[in-house]
Formats: C-alpha cells, structure tokens, sequence
C-alpha cells in the first residue's frame, strides 16, 4: 500500500480511538487501565469499517466511507445526549422504537446546547478529514486482496487476543471483564469496561441471538435474616406473607432447567414478617398515583397544601428512593406496579404484554369484590401502556385517544391531572369497593412559561418566587397535581369515603428536565447526580390515621407494591416479588440501574467501585461483594419472570386458579 493510501485504514482506527476516550471521559469521568482494552476493540473495528468502505472503485467508495464517519459519530452524540437524560445507553430495541427519544426532542435540542463543546469535540475528525479530502490527502482507491487478507488476519488476531486476555485473567468479582463480556447483560458497566461500540456490538448480537446469563450461586442477605432481626419474645408467634408452596416436589417434577432453577432461587429467598402495620388498611379502597417526575421537591406547604398534608398525616417514607431506569417513564411505571427490575435493552412494560400477573393491584382487589379502573391524561397506547394495563387486569382504561378527550382537553400539552381526576372520579366513587389507578402527566418537562400548560397556568403562584425559570415551573406543574389531589379529597369526603379511602402517590423518575443545578435550587440539602438526585417520596396516607408514621429505612419504588399488599392484609408470598415491604424486617437495599446500592450501611458506586459510608457506618468488601451477587440474580430473575411468564407456570404447577 502507498502512503497515502494508509491514511484511511489509520483514520478510521484513530476515529474510534478517539470518541471512545471523550465520550469515556465526559460520561464516566474517570481514566483507568480499561482503556487498553477500549484500544484493542477499537482496533478492529475501525479496520472492519474500513473494509467495509472500500469494495467499490475509487469515486464510489467515498459515500460508505462517509457514510461510516457519520454514524460513528452520530451513535456517540446520540449516545452521550442519550446518558444526560436517562444515565443509561441507547439499545437496539430502542434505537428502533425510537419514539421515546423524539417525544423529547425540546429537552433533547437543550441538552445539545449546554453541552455544546462535548458535541464540539465529538465532530473534530470528520471536520479534520473533510479538510484532509479537500486538500486530496486521502485515497479511496480500492485495493487489492492481499493487503485486504492480512487486515482481516490482524483483526481475527487482535481480536482473538483480547477474548484471550480477557478469559485468562480470573476474577471472583461478579461483574470481572469475564462475565461482563461474556455471561451478563448490563450495558452502562460493560461500556466502561470495554467501549461504547463494543457495547453496541453485543447489545445487537444478543437481541438478534437471543442471550442466556450466567448462572452464579444464590446469596442470602449477608447482614441479618429476618428470623434474627426479631426481638425474642416467647409470647409473640412470628408469621410471614408466604403462601403453602412445596418447592421440593415443584423443583422434583419440572423438566424445564430453566423454571427448575426459578423455583429453587424462590425456594430460598427469606419471606417477609408480617408485622405491626399487617391489615392497617384492610378493606379500605385505594387510589394510586404513579404520579410524572413527583419528588419532595414538589411539596411545599403554600403552593401545594393537599400533598403537603399527605406527608405531614400520612407514612413519612424520608429515605426513599426512585433510580431512573433507561425507559424513563415506562420503566419506572413498571416497577411500581409490578415490584420486578425492567429487562434490560427492551420496553418491559410492552413485554410484560399477555403475562400472568397475580399480584398486580387490580387482579388481587378484583379477587376482593372491588372494581378496578385506569386512567391516563396522555395519548392511551404511549409505551403501549394499554397492552401493560390490560395485562395487570384493569377492567377498563380511560385515556387520550380512547375516549377522554370527550371530557378533558387533550390538545393542550401537558395535560390537566386536575381535569382528569375531577372528570372521571363519578366513574367508581359510588361502588362500593374500588382500586384505581392513575398515571399523570402534568409534572412533565419541559420546565418554562412559554410552551407548557400546566406551568402557565399556575404561573402566577409561583413568578415571584427567587428561583429560575425552569425550578418555578416544575413547582407550577405540580400545583395541578395538588389541585387534582385536593378535588379528589374534597369529592371523597363528600361522598362519606375519605376515611375508607387510602392514597398513595410515587414519582417515576426525578424530574430530569431540570439540571442538578436547577434541583438543588428546589432542594433542602445539596445532591448529587449518582445517589441523591434519585431521593423521591412515597405518600401514603389515610384520613383515619391518627398522626404521621416516620420510617426512616432506606427503600425505593421496587418496595411499593408489597408494602401495599401487607398494609391491605393481602395473602401473598414476599419470595415472589423482587422488592419487600418496607414496614417489615427485611434488609433495606435501593438498587440502580447500573447496579449500584444503596444499604443502611453504606453506598456503593459500581462503576468507580467507591464504598460511601452511610453515617457513621460502611460496608466490608465481602458484604458489598454479597450485595453485589443479591443485585445480580434480582436483575437476572426478574427478567426470567418476564421472559418466562413465570408466574403463570408456577400458579398452574400448583393448580391455582388463574384470571384470563
């Protein structure tokens, strides 16, 4: 090959060399030995890109080389603007249904402006290489294949060395380069690792092959067990929310390896105790709010008073948690409502679609005489929501598109909570036992006075105050929440059912159309963006509840539903949800969606590896490396309950009914 026909072989590997160390270096803020791997990868990759772009003749081989250049570049932009909303990296699955992503496009073009220079940065080679074309600097003339044969022979022998490296070098760490490569699926802790390409080559291989993790051996919680977590006292009879399974013969009978290995996960998982709030709320109705980017934030005691006095009366939940998980909205509707971890590269919300749900709120109050219904104030089939409630067992669902915008304005955006509670409460305020559900959408991005309703509207309560503008108008989109809450009161009590009524109200994720300064304009303590820009609230209360109860346990959106089914006296097993009962003894834990914890003992950051105190206390190496393999096999069981509608196979193995 002539010199200037090495040019082109040399760009490409330098390309990706290159935005893989600033997108390394902006998303992860670190620079560690990991990079020769990230070198090794990148090696073949920009060959192959290369290759790729030289089977035609010379003018021709100029549109993939271009080609290549542009999306190279353009799946790292995408990918860095992607992380500064969701924290997480763009999937196959969601690079296809990309209407997630283009429903923002406002916050999106905002995101791009602030970081402009990152953007900048990311556009230097092919600014470097149109210069380079110009000047006739770079040959596009096809070669032959020889020198084709020895590219491919560096590539399979680069390649082949580094799986060789990365297979040799033994770890008992769960998430070693091992078995992020090779046996586990999570995305943001193999990018660090090995590259954001790689990552990308993986996620496409494994949505196209199909994937199966690693088996690792089940831990207990390494701390305490709830038998030990109970005072001794001779007089008290402990009992646990766990339901008469003969795992044995279930494990005994089975011939799936797969189901097999469910039920002996399951068959060891310590149920939680039943407790004194067990029945709290036995035979009330419920109202549940998984209510757009809600957070303490929104609490204020002038310009929002009916979630203030929710907090103030009600379950006092200081140490709650709600972790963004990469499908935003979908994923942390999901979570609250089935207490199970999303899968991750695909929308499990829509995947959940024709599964058997036996602990969802509408299926366990259905079995208790009560109606259930749905509402949503936005489009009705967004994240295929109406698939997922018909799912979870809702005798009806009421939004945007399927009949009401016949009572609310649905052209407005956002749309009015307020209007959709005070339009649909007659539907079930009269029955005589009822669960409801409600999905809002008023406290959405983005935050101004200029493009969203909801902040407009109640603009005037909030443009004196000494904030930005988009601090005031997150407080102005949650008056409409307030407001919807304080008619839902007011209509309840009416109705002579506020006492035996109960409402609950979480976030789906925080409110990441405000930036980590704009938060801490709102907030009462300074955060940050790995642990504490995830603190939410859970309101929980009941107009016959004589004071407020404070629990300082730390927990997060995945405890929700079972501590729901406790304070309602529902028989149900605790071994089959992935998140527990707050109110119980169990072991408190928040999980993010890059595996890193939180614990009453310390924080652990999974991608810097960094053990944070909590107080006064910290986490051994060894408890953080149990907690480690506990996150492992809930992320990894989770996904096999969805993949495997295992609810259904286990309640048909016991020969329990079933609701179709």
């Amino acid at each position: 090959m002539k010199k200037k026909d090495i040019f082109l072989p040399l760009f490409f590997i330098f390309l990706i060399i290159y935005e893989e160390i600033i997108f390394h270096i902006f998303v992860f803020n670190t620079f560690t030995l990991n990079f020769l791997y990230i070198i090794l990868f990148s090696i073949p990759i920009g060959s192959a890109f290369y290759l790729l772009s030289n089977f035609f003749k010379s003018k021709l081989n100029r549109i993939p080389t271009y080609l290549f250049l542009s999306l190279t570049i353009f799946l790292f932009i995408a990918n860095y603007i992607y992380y500064k909303v969701y924290i997480s990296i763009i999937s196959l699955y969601s690079l296809i249904n990309g209407n997630q992503v283009l429903g923002f496009f406002g916050h999106i073009l905002k995101i791009a402006t602030d970081n402009w220079y990152v953007l900048l940065l990311m556009f230097i080679p092919l600014i470097f290489f149109i210069i380079m074309d110009v000047l006739k600097k770079v040959s596009y003339e096809k070669i032959n294949i020889i020198p084709k044969l020895v590219i491919v022979i560096v590539i399979a022998l680069i390649q082949a060395s580094t799986l060789l490296s990365i297979n040799l070098i033994k770890s008992d760490d769960i998430y070693s380069n091992k078995n992020l490569y090779s046996n586990i699926h999570s995305p943001l802790l193999t990018t660090e690792k090995f590259g954001l390409l790689t990552m990308f080559r993986l996620d496409c291989q494994r949505t196209i092959f199909g994937f199966t993790e690693k088996d690792i051996e089940v831990v207990l919680p390494p701390v305490v067990t709830p038998e030990e977590n109970i005072p001794v006292d001779e007089e008290v009879v402990v009992t646990y929310n766990e339901l008469d399974i003969n795992w044995d013969a279930l494990i005994e009978n089975e011939s799936n390896e797969t189901i097999k290995s469910m039920h002996r996960y399951f068959s060891v998982q310590n149920a939680t105790n039943k407790n004194d709030y067990t029945g709290m709320f036995e035979g009330k109705n419920l109202i549940v709010f998984v209510a757009e980017a809600f957070s303490p934030m929104a609490i204020d005691e002038v310009l929002t008073p009916n979630l203030y006095r929710l907090y103030n009366e009600g379950f006092q939940f200081d140490n709650f948690y709600t972790p963004l998980f990469p499908v935003s909205t979908a994923d942390g509707e999901y979570i609250t409502d089935t207490s199970l971890i999303p899968k991750e590269g695909v929308w499990s919300l829509y995947r959940i679609a024709g599964n058997y749900m036996p602990y969802s709120y509408a299926n366990v109050f259905e079995d208790l005489g009560y109606s259930s219904r749905s509402y949503h104030n936005n489009t009705y089939t967004y994240y295929h929501r109406d698939k997922f409630l018909k799912t979870m067992g809702y005798d009806s669902y009421l939004a945007c598109k399927n009949g009401l915008e016949k009572r609310i304005n649905c052209k407005i955006w956002p749309q009015s909570d307020y209007e959709m509670v005070k339009t649909t409460i007659d539907d079930y305020i009269n029955d005589e036992h009822f669960i409801t559900y409600y999905m809002t959408v008023s406290g959405h991005l983005e935050y101004n006075n200029y493009g969203n309703t909801m902040a407009i509207r109640n603009w005037d309560k909030v443009k004196d105050l000494k904030l930005s503008t988009a601090a005031k108008a997150y407080l102005a989109c949650n008056i409409e929440l307030d407001k919807a809450i304080g008619e839902l009161i007011t209509r309840l009590e009416k109705a002579g059912k506020l006492d035996d009524t109960v409402i609950a109200i979480s976030g789906d994720h925080y409110p990441y159309g405000l930036t980590l300064e704009q938060v801490n304009e709102l907030s009462d303590y300074k955060k940050d963006e790995n642990f504490e820009l995830h603190r939410m609230s859970f309101l929980l209360w009941n107009n016959a509840m004589e004071g407020a109860i404070k629990v300082e346990k730390y927990a997060s959106s995945l405890d929700i539903l079972p501590t729901i089914l406790n304070l309602f006296g529902i028989k149900y097993d605790s071994r089959l949800l992935i998140g527990t009962d707050i109110l119980s003894n169990s072991i408190p834990l928040v999980i993010y969606s890059n595996r890193s914890f939180i614990t009453d003992k310390c924080r652990y950051n999974s991608i810097t590896k960094e053990i944070i105190p909590n107080g006064d206390t910290t986490c051994t190496d060894e408890e953080v490396k149990a907690f480690n393999s506990i996150i492992y096999n809930k992320f990894k069981y989770s996904k096999l309950i969805l993949e495997n509608d295992y609810y259904r196979k286990l309640y048909t193995s016991l020969n329990w009914s079933i609701k179709e």
